[in-house]
């Protein structure tokens, strides 16, 4: 046989290339997940961001608002570039326009926390519910003269509710076969 010139196939140990590969996917993770706090930034405020990011390779990665020329001139003490053609009135919009999405974000997360709040009393109070008993399940001997009272008045409307639709269930089987039955209270 002839001597062998490569290697041939060779098992690869896994480890590394996730390893690599978790690297760059963490990187780019954070790196959009930076992006994404920048821009909410100058969304909220109206302020002018720069944001320059080298991976473990040396490849460059930027983000800027209005630009990262603008922003770095701005930086450094220079004037506008002369490529900056914002509008005065263009930006007087724009600020108007991020002063009220500012107000309507403000509003919604306050509808938030009172929606959070109510939530929290509904679960309070069905806590509360599912510990005490039942009023059919309270012992009569516990209850007072006015609870008594009610008690009776609350049995004696169901009693009526029960006959009502018992009367309405028994004539509509019956309408076709016999004569209804009719119960009677007291």
């Amino acid at each position: 046989m002839a001597d062998k010139k490569t290697k041939g196939r060779q098992k690869i140990e896994m480890k590394k290339i996730e390893s690599e590969d978790g690297r760059l996917i963490t990187f780019s993770k954070r790196r959009s997940g930076i992006y994404k706090k920048a821009s909410e930034l100058v969304t909220l405020t109206g302020s002018e961001i720069a944001i320059l990011v080298f991976s473990q390779s040396g490849k460059p990665f930027s983000f800027g608002h209005p630009s990262i020329e603008a922003v770095a001139n701005r930086f450094v003490g220079l004037n506008q570039a002369a490529n900056d053609n914002t509008h005065p009135l263009a930006e007087a919009h724009r600020q108007v326009r991020i002063n009220e999405l500012n107000h309507q974000h403000n509003e919604l997360l306050r509808q938030l926390d009172e929606e959070k709040e109510r939530e929290k009393v509904l679960k309070q109070m069905r806590r509360g519910k599912e510990t005490q008993p039942r009023w059919w399940e309270t012992s009569v001997d516990e209850l007072n003269h006015q609870e008594l009272l009610q008690m009776d008045a609350t049995i004696d409307n169901l009693h009526k509710s029960f006959l009502a639709k018992l009367n309405e269930k028994t004539t509509a089987a019956s309408s076709s076969m016999a004569p209804p039955m009719y119960f009677y209270h007291k």
